[in-house]
């Protein structure tokens, strides 16, 4: 068989780029994260009055149970990835004091220096670090930390398995990593109306409060994408971790998933 020999690059067959999810639209794997830090631009400004109305406060009594099954201690080391508006960062600072240090991350800058912001308004210096960071490529050294955490990001992130192989990385032998993340409810019979608040209610309050229907529509769509309980237990598996378990909380519209590296 005589092959086809091209003259021109651009007249080569291109191969075509894999696609992933963008809530419910197919988009290239390239163009994923531009897409995400537009809906996190837009929704930062009211990022902390739209969890409180869209959780109907429960984000800060999942927030505090994340924290509290953090196992740190004074003088400790954390990572908080994908920290938004810092409320897990400002628990972990806590939990380790002024001998501990917590490094921040997030890939969005306009919702780093809003979670830098808060806890400065907090009083919370001196032990924490931020850095712009890509959950898949993690800018820290092996067995870094003692516990890493990532609440309400690992949906957003494009490659889930590599941004968890990261988090192993980074984990001391004995230190842990806390997924919390929206998962797949155990509704029974009431499930048809979390369907209708997630896709007609939210949008509107999107649009009401923040001016952003869109971006809230996707923050729907990409929670009913993410892996189920099971799924991302068997992930964090794969990639490691050991003596995996999650918690189910408000009926498992939202999980915590622990695992450990040992």
């Amino acid at each position: 068989m005589i092959k086809p020999i091209y003259d021109d690059a651009e007249e080569r067959p291109q191969r075509r780029e894999r696609l992933t999810d963008f809530g419910y639209e197919r988009v290239p794997l390239s163009a994923k994260k531009q897409k995400v830090r537009g809906v996190f631009d837009s929704v930062a400004p009211r990022y902390d009055l739209m969890n409180d109305v869209m959780s109907l406060g429960l984000h800060r009594y999942w927030k505090r149970f994340t924290v509290a099954q953090t196992g740190l201690r004074a003088g400790h080391s954390a990572l908080d990835v994908a920290a938004g508006s810092g409320d897990l960062a400002l628990g972990l600072a806590r939990r380790v004091g002024r001998s501990g240090r917590v490094l921040v991350t997030d890939i969005n800058r306009r919702m780093l220096e809003r979670g830098r912001d808060r806890l400065l308004d907090a009083g919370v210096a001196g032990n924490v670090a931020y850095v712009q960071a890509d959950a898949e490529a993690l800018p820290f050294g092996d067995r870094a930390f003692h516990c890493v955490t990532i609440g309400f990001g690992l949906r957003n992130v494009t490659d889930k398995d590599k941004a968890l192989a990261e988090m192993y990385r980074v984990l001391k032998p004995g230190g842990r990593l806390l997924v919390l993340e929206f998962s797949k409810p155990l509704l029974g019979p009431l499930e048809p109306l979390y369907d209708a608040y997630s896709f007609q209610v939210l949008p509107r309050l999107g649009r009401l409060l923040a001016q952003d229907a869109a971006s809230y529509r996707y923050l729907a769509e990409s929670i009913r994408r993410h892996p189920d309980q099971r799924t991302l237990q068997r992930m964090m598996e794969r990639r490691g971790f050991e003596r995996c378990r999650y918690h189910n909380l408000s009926t498992g519209i939202v999980a915590l998933h622990v695992g450990f590296r040992l």
